[in-house]
């Protein structure tokens, strides 16, 4: 038995229809499931060899499904969370970011890359309250270790596998600084790109809004950057002599792809013992299946 909590939500969906064939158990809110009653929790758990966490947000959840998962024997994924001493086997950051971000400089493999995450679609509540409590070091680039301020803000931005201009963010986080250390970069620059306008309005209001005001108002600006547009994610490895370009429909799609990938990773034992994050113990080569996907028109 698999069981999936946050099932009906916009990443639990994608990774309900990936995992179709598996025995699941689906769980939200509304069916009674309960992330805040410990109670509530043990008993979803119960009789699962892997509990999977699609719920959000993830700074609210914390590791209150990982624990239950761990009284009722089981393995554990999760789209978000963090590494934590775990009794039996876990997968944490299996999404797009965290997640594909760290595992597509993995499959590349070089010394020196540059990487770049386009996403335009619409902020849910969960996706935008999790946005704010991310951190990275923005500017930040890596230069055999990282530097502060290595970068700058560039607006107006042509790439050929971006839709038009974008305006690229510097960043350096957790993610970004493990992949640089185990793949020994010289060089390492990371982006996000923004197409919306709205959206990077509202990335520079954000330093000065409250919480409460900040997530609705993510959430319309994404709404006002889609109308009349196709959402879509672009995330690009640029390194000497090759690009390599992933893209999909949804942030919710790519993250509910991954969860499955890392679900059957640790269903099938390729997952060691103990917590940790996707991008560091799943095998690169999964990123040949979303490939090979986006090829089919599956994602």
């Amino acid at each position: 038995m698999i069981g999936i909590l946050g099932a009906y939500g916009d990443v639990g969906t994608h990774a309900v229809r990936m995992l179709q064939g598996h025995d699941l158990r689906l769980g939200c809110r509304r069916s009674g499931v309960d992330f805040h009653d410990q109670a509530s929790l043990d008993r979803f758990a119960a009789g699962c060899r892997i509990v999977v966490n699609c719920a959000g947000p993830a700074h609210l959840v914390g590791d209150r499904v990982l624990r239950a998962a761990e009284r009722a024997g089981a393995d554990y994924v999760d789209a978000s969370g963090d590494v934590t001493p775990f009794a039996g086997t876990a997968v944490v950051g299996a999404g797009l970011q965290p997640g594909l971000t760290g595992l597509l400089p993995r499959w590349v493999g070089s010394d020196e890359l540059t990487l770049y995450l386009g996403v335009l679609d619409r902020f849910t509540e969960t996706a935008a309250a999790d946005y704010l409590y991310g951190v990275n070091s923005p500017l930040a680039a890596w230069r055999d270790g990282p530097v502060p301020r290595a970068l700058t803000r560039r607006s107006g931005v042509t790439l050929p596998f971006f839709p038009g201009e974008v305006t690229l963010l510097p960043y350096l986080d957790a993610e970004a600084c493990r992949i640089a250390e185990q793949l020994k970069l010289r060089r390492g620059d990371w982006y996000t790109a923004v197409s919306g306008e709205h959206v990077l309005r509202a990335f520079d209001r954000l330093h000065g809004m409250e919480r409460a005001e900040a997530v609705p108002a993510l959430c319309r600006a994404s709404r006002l950057d889609l109308a009349g547009r196709e959402p879509h994610v672009v995330l690009a490895v640029e390194t000497t002599g090759r690009t390599v370009v992933l893209r999909g429909r949804s942030n919710g799609e790519l993250t509910g792809t991954v969860v499955a990938l890392a679900v059957e990773a640790v269903d099938r034992g390729e997952v060691p013992p103990g917590c940790h994050h996707a991008s560091d113990v799943l095998d690169p080569s999964i990123v040949e299946q979303l490939l090979d996907r986006v090829e089919e028109g599956a994602l």
